[in-house]
């Protein structure tokens, strides 16, 4: 055939090999290469465009591997027939890459203390789960998860957070966004979800995707307005009880009872209890869980080692209702659990021993000595700066006495290189307070982090 007519962009950020293969590429596709045609030799297309052998040679053996085109020995290249791979002419331009933003100081909510993980403890054990003795752990495993870390975590709920129940309640999956589905498929469909509003995204956005009819129930400063609740057509409520998510607050005795008998006032009715940073609490001894105090068998507890551990782990699990656990087993009596069985090996090993506890304990300390510090660095700020949601786990929130409103406030700490975020983001309705409200989370900073980060973050805010 004739030298091919191809523009190479010799300036361009894509690679000359990339270009030319994509040029080829087309012409094959379009016809205008026709099925069978001889392709010039590497050398004379390099010679003719002025590029280098090397770079036809990649865009030739790139054609090759897709088959568009074929080696024939001691004769050349060949165009092939590509009917039915039509579907690839499609526009190949660079993706545009995203805004990428390097905060100097993060306070993200989500983060932990990647730097105290006992690594060398976790090392020790993966090599001994990691044996050739344990060969059965290649195989799937129970469906609710491995008996062994069941019992560890039942043994765990009832010293620490006084839940009781058998390890067969226990359901071990790979985060809470995989275990509520679950859940929700147990349930009649036609149950109406309540959640707390402000609140934890992902619960809106997993009721919604699964078709169940969720109504936002308003937060009282001791936690759930549980007026509302009983006013509403609510049956199954979602509650973060020992320190609601986004305020920070702790749901009181009094609502804790009055919750307890709502759901006991009807047979359909149930309360998801999410116990997700119960571990760190700092004022006093932790709170008991709300299924601790259940006597009607209405209360689905769920938590996970995301804050505990580590978010990239994976596991969380839910303790069911015995009137449920028979529900369950009997519709994913076939599913297999969705946590790796040297996962669950390994976290039952790392409790069973002992390193659990002590990591939990050496973690509270070092939490509330980076509260401490985040409660003192902004002490200097006050009154301008109010502090809640400080007695237990790893963030706070800030009212701020300002003109600027709270979208301006993250706006300003953004261009400042930190990372903040507005209470308002966690609001279904996106309602504006009275006063600004900013959510910080401080576990994955230094004291020192913590200091500077404060202080530079109320000088962009010109507080002084």
């Amino acid at each position: 055939m004739d030298m091919l007519m191809f523009q190479l962009q010799k300036q361009s950020q894509t690679p000359l090999y990339k270009q030319l293969y994509r040029e080829i590429k087309k012409a094959i596709i379009d016809g205008t290469i026709q099925v069978n045609t001889k392709l010039p030799s590497k050398r004379k297309l390099a010679d003719y465009l002025q590029i280098s052998q090397t770079t036809v040679e990649l865009a030739y053996s790139q054609l090759v591997a897709e088959g568009f085109i074929e080696s024939r020995p001691r004769k050349g290249f060949y165009a092939q027939p590509v009917e039915e791979l039509a579907y690839l002419d499609i526009s190949h331009d660079e993706p545009v890459p995203k805004e990428s933003i390097s905060y100097k100081v993060d306070f993200n909510s989500a983060s932990i203390d990647t730097h105290s993980f006992p690594f060398a403890t976790w090392r020790k054990l993966t090599r001994d789960i990691l044996d050739e003795s344990n060969h059965e752990w290649l195989l799937s495993g129970h469906p609710q998860g491995d008996d062994a870390l069941r019992q560890e975590i039942a043994r765990y709920l009832y010293q620490s957070r006084g839940v009781v129940c058998d390890a067969d309640q226990i359901v071990i999956g790979s985060g809470t966004e995989q275990l509520l589905p679950l859940l929700i498929r147990l349930l009649d469909k036609t149950l109406v979800y309540g959640y707390e509003n402000p609140g934890y995204a992902l619960t809106h956005s997993i009721f919604s995707h699964h078709d169940r009819q969720a109504i936002p129930i308003e937060l009282d400063p001791d936690g759930i307005n549980v007026g509302e609740l009983e006013a509403s057509d609510v049956d199954v409520a979602y509650v973060t009880p020992s320190h609601q998510f986004p305020s920070g607050s702790v749901l009181s005795a009094t609502k804790r009872a009055q919750l307890l008998n709502w759901a006991a006032a009807k047979p359909e009715r149930y309360i998801i209890e999410d116990d997700y940073d119960s571990e760190f609490r700092y004022t006093s001894r932790p709170i008991p869980a709300l299924q601790s105090m259940d006597l009607s068998d209405r209360v689905i507890y769920i938590s996970t080692f995301s804050k505990s551990l580590m978010p990239s782990l994976r596991i969380a699990y839910m303790v069911l209702p015995k009137r449920l656990l028979r529900a369950y087993q009997k519709t994913f009596l076939h599913y297999s659990s969705s946590v790796p069985r040297h996962d669950q090996q390994l976290v039952a090993k790392f409790m069973k021993d002992g390193h659990f506890a002590r990591h939990l304990n050496r973690m509270r300390k070092l939490y509330q000595k980076k509260i401490k510090q985040l409660s003192s660095s902004l002490a200097l700020f006050a009154p301008a700066v109010a502090v809640s949601g400080e007695q237990a786990g790893m963030h706070i929130v800030l009212t701020i006495e300002t003109l600027l409103s709270e979208e301006e406030l993250v706006k300003r700490a953004k261009e400042a290189g930190i990372r903040v975020t507005g209470l308002q983001s966690y609001d279904v309705h996106k309602r504006d307070g009275t006063q600004p409200k900013i959510v910080l989370g401080f576990g994955g900073l230094s004291e020192q982090e913590i200091h500077s980060g404060i202080t530079d973050l109320m000088s962009c805010w010109e507080i002084q």
